[in-house]
């Protein structure tokens, strides 16, 4: 693609940066197949094709950004279905992530829209905040029918009841497959808790000390991908696992929630331009792994047989598309004994996509409704999945129980079976 940045914009790195990315895009549209908006709206403008080509026209004019423009660039969801398929290899996300950041800048939303995201940036990155807002919540349910739109969304997709706190087996300083750190994050560490004791327990079962980091929260990807600026959230998850890493060894940080595993990995470019934290967020990117990566290193030993349990995977958007993970997750649960299947339209989103489902309700319902229909043509007894928002997302929809693929694989080889799970 063509540009036309001036001199004067191409000294700021981050103009620099898009105008590599969109040299690299050759409009051949490969992308608009795979694009779940696209799919369902059938709009150039909802194609990676088409935002493309927005982003180019806002970057290059210095301007604010128009109503329209917004528009459709909110109805992305940074799936990122759109990388796995470009042949050119055009990096979107990071042009994506540009774009919102842009209209962060420049563009003043409607105090509706401002009221909502400010309430989401201040409570979900915060899980003491998201536990108190969701005791509040319970209250608001028997009235969200006087609800409308995304105030509705979002009371409804707050649990009727919440789990118990995370209660964590003990850790040991040292173990033959290294030390590890969990990633707790936010939301999962409220809303699935039971999803890091599962993770721990099979680390722990074989062979791995995994130990919490004091001081390390929330990635950053949810204030990321609504255009603010998370790099506050990235040096202080950076400065609390280096801390651990040189005061008492650290091999690896696994994480269990794939959109926050994106983010991690991405710290490097993130940083890029911090003199003090370029090459400290690139250590992090570089440790940090899916728990399936670190799963699939080791040898597993299921212990049970439960050849008979059918489980339907649902590869999350950014486990396949972000991270490129793809036969881990299913490698592991057939060798642990499940009858594995999976999905048609495997590569489009359900919807969830961070808040993506508070703040484009509609369009998340449909790629939920179609997800669930495609999930339970296969008749499952139980779907597994990587990613909290695609757990939360798909079960908001469906009977069939939802659990994350470290519950399964826990289960199999000595530990719990899932509370959800009949």
């Amino acid at each position: 693609m063509r540009t036309e940045f001036s001199p004067e914009q191409l000294a700021d790195t981050a103009i620099a940066h898009s105008d590599s990315i969109l040299r690299t895009c050759v409009h051949c549209g490969f992308c608009t197949a795979t694009c779940p908006t696209y799919v369902l709206l059938g709009d150039e403008l909802d194609s990676p094709r088409g935002r493309i080509a927005l982003i180019r026209n806002m970057l290059e004019t210095d301007e604010a950004p128009t109503a329209a423009v917004v528009t459709h660039l909110d109805r992305c969801l940074s799936c990122l279905s759109c990388m796995s398929t470009c042949p050119s290899g055009v990096n979107y996300m990071h042009l994506i992530d540009h774009g919102r950041a842009y209209i962060e800048q420049r563009y003043r939303r409607p105090w509706r829209d401002r009221v909502l995201r400010a309430v989401l940036e201040t409570v979900m990155p915060h899980p003491q905040r998201l536990r108190v807002a969701l005791r509040l919540s319970r209250l608001a349910r028997p009235f969200a029918g006087l609800f409308r739109g995304r105030w509705r969304a979002l009371l409804m997709l707050a649990p009727a009841r919440l789990p118990r706190q995370m209660h964590l087996p003990p850790v040991t300083d040292t173990a033959p497959r290294g030390r590890i750190a969990l990633m707790t994050g936010c939301v999962q560490s409220v809303l699935r808790p039971h999803i890091h004791e599962a993770t721990v327990r099979l680390l722990s079962r074989h062979g791995c000390a995994v130990t919490v980091v004091s001081g390390a929260g929330c990635c950053g990807a949810l204030t990321h991908h609504m255009g603010q600026d998370a790099r506050e959230f990235a040096r202080a998850n950076i400065d609390a696992w280096l801390r651990e890493r040189d005061e008492r060894g650290l091999d690896a940080i696994v994480v269990n929630a794939s959109g926050c595993g994106t983010m991690l990995k991405d710290y490097g470019f993130l940083l890029r331009d911090d003199p003090v934290y370029a090459r400290r967020a690139q250590e992090i990117s570089t440790m940090a792994r899916d728990v399936t990566e670190i799963m699939a290193d080791l040898e597993l030993a299921p212990v049970r047989d439960l050849s008979g349990l059918r489980v339907a995977y649902q590869s999350a958007c950014s486990l396949q598309h972000g991270q490129a993970i793809t036969q881990q997750p299913t490698k592991l649960l057939t060798a642990a004994g499940f009858q594995v299947v999976e999905p048609a339209e495997r590569h489009l989103c359900c919807g969830s996509a961070g808040v993506y489902n508070v703040n484009q309700p509609v369009i998340a319902q449909r790629l939920r409704e179609r997800k669930v229909m495609n999930l339970e043509s296969l008749r499952p007894d139980v779907i597994a999945s990587g990613n909290i928002g695609c757990i939360i997302q798909i079960a908001s929809g469906t009977t069939i129980p939802v659990v994350h693929t470290a519950e399964l694989l826990d289960w199999a080889t000595g530990g719990p079976k899932p509370d959800i799970v009949a």
